[in-house]
């Protein structure tokens, strides 16, 4: 009988939310979005793991935590590739990928220095106009923010 045993690059979680395939180039970005330094949980990120669809990524593992879908969102605006793991007694309850709402208010920079979001004291808000190569479009000026151009507060 042939043994067909992997090495796990990062170590298994019992229970929590696993947030994979995300660029190595955003995961630190993620962490951020994610406030993971705040949990006070144990936290395991893996940076420049090897990746078939990527070829680099990480993948950060948050024990005991499943955050609401309108926090795990943020994560589409960097990361649009990014799989969100559910996980309970070691095993994948739920996957599903991220997935930006229609609207993104008070986290995204609108880059138009004229813009009223940038001189008044309002949240920004915007649009998202492709989901696919996340471009957005600002509710007040309609400057439009693709890619790498989009700034996170």
């Amino acid at each position: 009988m042939e043994s067909k045993n992997k090495e796990l690059a990062v170590a298994a979680l019992r229970n929590g939310t696993v947030i994979d395939h995300i660029p190595s180039s955003a995961l630190f970005k993620a962490v951020d979005l994610l406030g993971i330094e705040k949990l006070g949980v144990s936290v395991t990120i893996g940076n420049n793991l090897e990746s078939k669809r990527l070829g680099h990524k990480g993948i950060i593992k948050v024990a005991d935590t499943e955050f609401p879908p309108e926090v795990l969102s943020r994560i589409a605006i960097i990361a649009p590739s990014a799989v969100i793991n559910t996980i309970r007694d070691y095993e994948v309850v739920k996957k599903e990928p991220v997935s930006l709402p229609d609207e993104i208010t008070g986290l995204v920079v609108c880059d138009n220095p004229k813009c009223v979001s940038r001189n008044q004291p309002i949240p920004s808000r915007f649009e998202v106009i492709d989901r696919e190569n996340v471009a957005l479009r600002c509710h007040y000026c309609e400057h439009e923010l693709r890619g790498d151009a989009i700034i996170l507060k």
